[in-house]
Formats: C-alpha cells, sequence, structure tokens
C-alpha cells in the first residue's frame, strides 16, 4: 500500500486558545510531510452582519485586524514560509472552498472556536466542514488542564 501523500495542507485558524493545539499539530504534520502551509482565517458574515449598522465598517476591520493577528500566530509558529489569507464570508463554506481552490491534501483544524468555547461536542463550523468538505479534514481538540497530550513538551 502507498503511503499517502499530503504536498498542501490548510490550517483554519480563529486566533482562540483553543485553535493553539490544532495549529502546533498541523505544522507538525506539516513538517514530517514537507508539505506547503496555508493559513486561513474567515472573517464572519454573520458577525458583521448582526452588528449595529454603524458600527459594522469597525467591526469589519477588528476582525480583520484579529485575523491578521491570528495569522502572524501562525506564521510565527511554522518552521517554512507560509501563504497566508483573510476571507469574508460563512467560515465552513469558505474553508470548504478555500481547500478545493488550493488543491488541499488535508484540512486541519481545531474542534472548538471562539463561539464554541464551552461546547462539549465538536464545534458547528467544525462539524460542518467535516460533513461538507471534499478533502479530509484532521480535527484537533484542545486538551483539558492537567491533560497531556504527545505535543505536550511543544506546549509547555
Amino acid at each position: 500500500m502507498a503511503e499517502p501523500e499530503f504536498d498542501t495542507i490548510v490550517i483554519a485558524t480563529d486566533g482562540s486558545e483553543s485553535v493553539r493545539r490544532a495549529v502546533h499539530v498541523a505544522l507538525d504534520f506539516a513538517e514530517r510531510f514537507d508539505a506547503a502551509v496555508h493559513a486561513l482565517y474567515i472573517v464572519d458574515e454573520g458577525e458583521v452582519e448582526a452588528s449595529p449598522e454603524q458600527v459594522r465598517e469597525e467591526m469589519r476591520a477588528a476582525l480583520d485586524d484579529s485575523g491578521q493577528d491570528a495569522l502572524d500566530e501562525v506564521a510565527a509558529a511554522a518552521d517554512r514560509p507560509i501563504t497566508t489569507a483573510v476571507r469574508e464570508g460563512r467560515p465552513a463554506t469558505e474553508i470548504r472552498e478555500y481547500a478545493v481552490e488550493h488543491d488541499a491534501d488535508v484540512v486541519a483544524m481545531g474542534t472548538r472556536g471562539r463561539h464554541g468555547e464551552n461546547r462539549f461536542l465538536i464545534g458547528s463550523v467544525a462539524e460542518r466542514v467535516v460533513r461538507t468538505c471534499p478533502v479530509p479534514v484532521l480535527t484537533v481538540r484542545q486538551l483539558d488542564e492537567g491533560e497531556r497530550g504527545d505535543d505536550a513538551a511543544t506546549e509547555a
């Protein structure tokens, strides 16, 4: 049986604490397979549209800034140059479309993001991506305090 090839990995990030472990696992994965890395941040159009009209542009700008900060974190953690992108739209749809457009071999993401910190199960965005993305999706859960994973040394 042939070894799988992973040439392109898309890391979906929202900059939250719960996604940090997914970023590190995905970057380790990329290093092992010498894969190109794309870091992707989605400005949730629903979040922008839900804000009062008079502050929407400020909200969009603040989310763009947060996105750039999240992407800068991924780039700083990477041992190789990465491609970064900020998109606006529905997160699951944009992640799926980006993966297809860039011929990704895998999408990596956390199971809980900014809005799912208190969820007990997989987050709604991750769940939608898993159900609809035509490429494999690697979901990485955040460890509970005191819990140690194989990558605990890199998190310390």
